[in-house]
């Protein structure tokens, strides 16, 4: 039996590779194991010595490694950004949130859930406290990991701030909006080789997959932007 390809990936873009990549790489004939988990989470592992054929990360921490000789540096390729954003339940109330005051008072007068170990979440609690409102922060429903957008599904928050591609990860939600400027901040993710991997040529075919103009398409279904390195022969 074949050996299953190995894959670490960060959560925003799990939407895009479970609802159409990930199959359609199965329907091809390829086998394939995932961890999903937070950047930080998957830095984590890694560090304690974790690997797998291919990783999937925010630029800067996959830099980090390519610097460390974790994965081979020639073979990473960017393929997606996601923006923060925020979410509601269908029928619920709209809070305005497209300016900066508009935000933090909708953020200030709601049951916020967000990510603590996710940079959707940790850049929200900086942005609340620099601007003095992180009195929000003490009724929020803060999580460990996961999809924030399931404590709406579950009645414990109203709003649930994460990269719009998690927030869409979860059935039974609207997109409210994204972050409204200056408070955005893209982020860029990543696919790489790890330098150990099992099948470093299966893990090549996985990465021409990404670059594919059907996960292209993927990526825009699934509320990120492709940023494409490279189109396969």
């Amino acid at each position: 039996m074949t050996r299953p390809l190995r894959l670490m990936s960060t959560l925003a873009v799990e939407c895009a590779f479970k609802r159409d990549i990930l199959p359609r790489w199965q329907a091809a004939g390829g086998e394939i194991r995932t961890q999903w988990s937070p950047t930080t989470v998957l830095m984590r592992d890694i560090g304690a010595g974790a690997r797998a054929d291919v990783v999937v990360l925010i630029d800067a921490p996959m830099a980090e490694l390519a610097d460390r000789g974790v994965v081979r540096r020639e073979t990473i390729v960017p393929i997606a950004r996601a923006n923060f954003g925020v979410a509601t339940l269908p029928g619920a109330s709209r809070p305005d949130i497209s300016t900066p005051e508009a935000f933090l008072a909708a953020m200030a007068s709601a049951r916020v859930t967000y990510s603590l170990t996710g940079a959707s979440g940790l850049w929200f609690a900086e942005i609340l406290r620099s601007n003095g409102a992180e009195a929000a922060l003490e009724r929020a429903v803060a999580i460990p990991e996961g999809f924030t957008a399931e404590k709406l599904v579950s009645g414990e928050a109203d709003l649930a701030v994460q990269q719009i591609s998690e927030l869409m990860s979860v059935d039974g939600v609207e997109i409210l909006g994204p972050f409204p400027e200056p408070f955005q901040r893209p982020t860029d993710f990543s696919a790489a080789i790890f330098t150990e991997a099992a099948d470093p040529q299966e893990a090549e075919r996985f990465l021409d997959f990404l670059q594919s103009a059907a996960s292209e398409a993927a990526y825009r279904a699934g509320g990120l932007d492709p940023r494409l390195a490279r189109t396969p022969a």
